[in-house]
């Protein structure tokens, strides 16, 4: 612990992604506070865009709760064993994903993009994310 600023003198970090980056899900994903953006040691929070009709490849995130924010567009993400329930938020919804539970958002325009905020209590990119087979 003797290693860590006190509040004092720690700094605040101001993240600008200039690309997204691939992701195991297949969006673009805007990494802005991670472990090796801003050396935060207990959380994340991106930027998601999921392009008109599209969908993000089957997953599930290891060990970690997750926190999405929609900002624009509707989305159904189907979830659970064998991804047979389904649920449809749209811009101004909070979602919760508790640690291993399979799911696969898919963007419900065919026109336009959907864009969400995507928060973690792990600090790590794509580290604990894990493909699920259908």
């Amino acid at each position: 612990m003797d290693d860590l600023p006190s509040p004092v003198d720690a700094e605040i970090i101001t993240v600008r992604p200039q690309h997204d980056t691939a992701t195991l899900q297949k969006l673009p994903y805007f990494v802005g506070i991670s472990g090796a953006t801003a050396g935060s040691q207990g959380i994340s929070m991106n930027l998601v865009i999921i392009p008109p009709g599209a969908s993000a490849e089957p997953h599930f995130h290891k060990d970690y709760e997750t926190a999405i924010y929609i900002l624009k567009g509707r989305v159904k993400t189907a979830y659970g064993e064998g991804l047979a329930k389904s649920i449809v938020n749209e811009a101004g919804d909070f979602l919760y994903i508790p640690p291993g539970v399979p799911h696969q958002p898919t963007n419900l325009s065919d026109s336009e993009p959907a864009q969400a905020l995507v928060s973690r209590n792990d600090p790590n990119e794509q580290e604990n994310v894990v493909l699920y087979s259908v």
